[in-house]
């Protein structure tokens, strides 16, 4: 694996590459990797003859100053997975590699309804932030395929429609959920988690399960509210439990019985938040 710290070091070689035909996949990352983020990179290696990792903690997309300062580090573990997992090349910048000159107003993302709604309500800014980076990296990596997870619903969304706004040719690619055995999707800030917080965290995947087991056609304010009263219970701090239209994200009450459904949560253990979705339907 070969390892860049300069934006030019990096696009200079990956335009030697691009000249001799070779694909170019992208897996953007903030780092504390696990086994979802290297179910991604097995995915770019699968489908492309040159896989980019980046690790970069993006301080623009956290709206609490104290999440950005407690969100886990581990960068020798990191560079050793991603070499078991056989990247290609691993992006690693300083933050004046990203943001020349420090972090300043920028551009403003057209974003519709997507940061009005979700974690777009709960974390004002986070989008505009993912935006900021993601728009810097893609212009340095320029992938063919960028590929994402499924756990960061609206977060895919937003990218997807960056790309759409202002790259052309790439593709974006969503892979599943990768879960712990016990149920719960694999996360950074799983790290967070105390011992008894682990213990109650799965009850998150059980809430969704049973949304769905449950779901049928007509009114589904009763199931949410249930969803939202079965986490109060058990000790979480919920933001939101929504079921919404799994192609543009709009809330859903009354569902007809055929329209693609997606539900998502996301919910507070003492100072730790977590979210997750699952399809529906």
């Amino acid at each position: 694996m070969v390892l860049f710290k300069k934006k030019g070091d990096i696009r200079r070689y990956l335009d030697r590459k691009k000249q001799q035909e070779h694909q170019v996949g992208f897996v953007p990352t903030m780092g504390a990797l696990h086994q979802g983020h290297i179910s991604l990179v097995e995915s770019c290696r699968s489908d492309n003859s040159i896989t980019v990792c980046s690790i970069f903690v993006n301080p623009t997309q956290f709206n609490d100053p104290k999440d950005f300062e407690k969100y886990p580090v581990t960068i020798d573990r990191d560079i050793y997975m991603l070499e078991a997992a056989g990247c290609d090349v691993l992006f690693l910048p300083a933050m004046e590699e990203i943001y020349p000159g420090g972090i300043r107003p920028g551009e403003k993302f057209d974003l519709g309804y997507l940061e009005t709604i979700l974690e777009g309500k709960y974390r004002p800014g986070h989008f505009q932030g993912v935006c900021m980076v993601m728009k810097r990296l893609l212009e340095i990596v320029d992938p063919d395929n960028l590929y994402l997870g499924q756990k960061d619903y609206q977060q895919c969304m937003v990218i997807k429609k960056l790309i759409n706004d202002n790259f052309t040719g790439m593709a974006t690619i969503v892979c599943p959920i990768i879960r712990e055995p016990d149920g719960l999707a694999m996360s950074s800030r799983n790290m967070r988690l105390n011992e008894e917080e682990r213990k109650k965290a799965p009850a998150i995947y059980s809430v969704l399960q049973s949304l769905k087991k449950n779901l049928r056609k007509g009114n589904l304010q009763q199931l949410k509210t249930d969803a939202n009263n079965s986490l109060t219970k058990l000790g979480f701090k919920v933001d939101y439990i929504e079921i919404a239209n799994a192609s543009t994200l709009l809330p859903v009450t009354e569902w007809d019985g055929k329209q693609e459904l997606v539900t998502l949560v996301a919910a507070f253990l003492n100072e730790v938040r977590l979210i997750d979705n699952l399809l529906l339907n």
